[in-house]
Order: C-alpha cells, then sequence, then structure tokens
C-alpha cells in the first residue's frame, strides 16, 4: 500500500476559503492552456499529447475526490497522496514515471499564473533498463519476402511503407505523417517533420527512390482512383474520407507480415525502427551520425544500442587500430 499523508478537513476549507476571496482560474482553465502551450509552443509529439492529456484528466478527478478546487490549495501531500494512489492501482514504473512527467512539466507551465512548483520535488521513478529489440538482416529480408508477395496497389503501399521504415530508421508517426512533398526524390533525402517540430533530411539509397516514384506514379494514384486527391504519402479511404494511413492500421500491417513471414518472435513498427539503428551500428556507422538520423535530441538515448551487439567491435578495432595486427 502507498503512504498517504492525512489532511484535516478543518485544513481543507480553510485552503479553499482562501482562494474564495480573488478570482482564480479552475484546474480545467490551466490545463487547456498547457495543452494548447504543447500543440502550438512546444509541438509535442501526438502521442505524447495523448498521455499528457490523459494523465492530467486523471489528475484532475483526483483533485475533485478530495475537494479540492484549484491548484493554490494544493499542498505537496496532495501530490504525494496522488503518487500513492497510482502505485496502488498496480501501475507500471514506467506509467507512473510518465504521469509524474505530465506534472512537472504542468508545474513548470503554470509557475507563471503564481502556482507554487511543488512537483519540482517529486522523485522519478528509476525505470529498469531494456535493451532495444531488432531484427537480425535477414529476419528483415523475410519481411520483405512477405510483403512483395502481395502485388495488389494496397500491398504495393504496404511494402513501401515497410521499407521506407527500416531504411530510414524514422517513427512511425513520422511515417505515416508523410506527404508527397516530403520527398526529394532529384537530390535523394526525404523530409522528416520530427519531434517538437523539428525537421531533418535523411538519405535514401537508389532502390529507394526507384520505389517511391513507381509508387507515386502508379499504385497510390490507383488508390487514390474514384476519391480524389490528398498529399499524403500513404493514404487511406475511410469513413468516406481520404486519410493518412493511421499507426494503429500500420501496426497491423506488420504484425500480419510478421507472421506469414514465420518469424517466431513478435515485431511492432519500433522493431524496424531498432533494427535500423543497430544494422547502421554493426556497419560502422558513428553515434552522432545516427542521433541526426533518428532525431534523437540526445546523444545518450542513442548509446542504448551499443549494448545490443557489441561483436561488430572486433571487426571495427582490427580495421583501424594500428597495433591490432
Amino acid at each position: 500500500m502507498g503512504l498517504y499523508f492525512p489532511i484535516p478537513v478543518a485544513l481543507r476549507s480553510c485552503y479553499n476559503a482562501r482562494i474564495s476571496k480573488r478570482s482564480m482560474m479552475t484546474v480545467a482553465d490551466l490545463i487547456t492552456k498547457f495543452e494548447s502551450y504543447l500543440l502550438t509552443e512546444k509541438r509535442v509529439a501526438e502521442n505524447t499529447f495523448v498521455a499528457y492529456k490523459r494523465d492530467l484528466r486523471q489528475f484532475t478527478n483526483f483533485l475533485e475526490r478530495e475537494g479540492l478546487a484549484s491548484l493554490e490549495v494544493v499542498e505537496p501531500a496532495h501530490l504525494s497522496n496522488f503518487i500513492a494512489f497510482l502505485r496502488d492501482a498496480n501501475l507500471s514504473i514506467r506509467s507512473v514515471a510518465r504521469k509524474i512527467a505530465a506534472l512537472k512539466g504542468f508545474y513548470t507551465y503554470v509557475e507563471q499564473f503564481g502556482i507554487t512548483n511543488h512537483a519540482k520535488e517529486l522523485t522519478m521513478p528509476k525505470l529498469p533498463h531494456r535493451l532495444p529489440e531488432y531484427l537480425s538482416e535477414a529476419e528483415i529480408e523475410q519481411m520483405f519476402d512477405a510483403a512483395s508477395q502481395d502485388e495488389s496497389p494496397i500491398g504495393k503501399r504496404n511494402m513501401v511503407m515497410l521499407y521506407t521504415m527500416y531504411v530510414t530508421g524514422m517513427r512511425v508517426s513520422e511515417l505515416v505523417n508523410l506527404k508527397v512533398g516530403n520527398v526529394q526524390c532529384d537530390s535523394g533525402y526525404i523530409r522528416v517533420d520530427g519531434k517538437g517540430g523539428k525537421q531533418r533530411m535523411i538519405p535514401i539509397p537508389e532502390v529507394m527512390i526507384s520505389m517511391l516514384v513507381t509508387y507515386i506514379n502508379h499504385d497510390r494514384g490507383t488508390l487514390l482512383k474514384k476519391h480524389g486527391t490528398t498529399e499524403h504519402l500513404f493514404p487511406i479511404f475511410y469513413g468516406g474520407k481520404l486519410r493518412p494511413i493511421s499507426r494503429q492500421a500500420f501496426w497491423f500491417i506488420v504484425k500480419q507480415l510478421w507472421r506469414k513471414a514465420g518469424i517466431k518472435r513478435p515485431v511492432s513498427p519500433h522493431t524496424l525502427r531498432h533494427s535500423f539503428a543497430t544494422h547502421m551500428l554493426k556497419k560502422g556507422a558513428d553515434m552522432r551520425s545516427l542521433q541526426i538520423l533518428l532525431g534523437h535530441e540526445h546523444l545518450s538515448t542513442v548509446q542504448a544500442y551499443t549494448h545490443v551487439d557489441t561483436s561488430y567491435l572486433r571487426t571495427i578495432y582490427d580495421k583501424k587500430h594500428p597495433r591490432s595486427k
């Protein structure tokens, strides 16, 4: 059980009376402003926004049950009780850590409105270190072979998506939101709109360029026939409208393909990104270049891949070190 700090009813009433003397924004008002800030200024990824919104709604519900009308009356003990409540709900350590991160971000934002930042005293739980899951190069070829068996326009679209994901290492959210204008066949690059609105250019090989040109000029046109036009590179007709294919739909495509390929372990779109990073590193790519290609803000994030497979280091060492012979 979590450790709860008792908040006397009389003291709680005193807190609420304190703010009734002046006009204050409600918690909902402040969260709405924070959400707008995340979208317009921070330009966070859709997944991050949805997660923060869900986490803060849970926090708001907790405050309502405690009879707390405003952030002005929330004390550190209330936040500790909320964290204890989360732990008693048997949430994973990672889920609790994300919710604490959401609180810290929210409280940092509302400091400008005169709210004391009690969340800065919250400590993040130590997360277990998980090595990235990745496919071998042979397993990647199995996936490609399975995808190439479907010659229909939808099958061709799925093949191009799979190939693009692995060849560029981009995030699945970046993949599904690609537009035709992002593909620069003349220069051999794809422009990716990453987290926080940051753009990066990823080089693509000739075979990928040829595949994209064929797809854009033929298969994509067949998919759009009778449905109108759209700038999205990988469209889907759903609910009477042309839309970009969703992350969930692509995850389902990958799930079908790894089963068809006979791969014994589960594969997700993120596994393809991990595979890209691991294979690049094994072929001698330096950490800084890999960081730029993956769109990571911190080099430490990329360093996780150095613990996956170190067998390639012997080859690099023998080739590069003058005393290796």
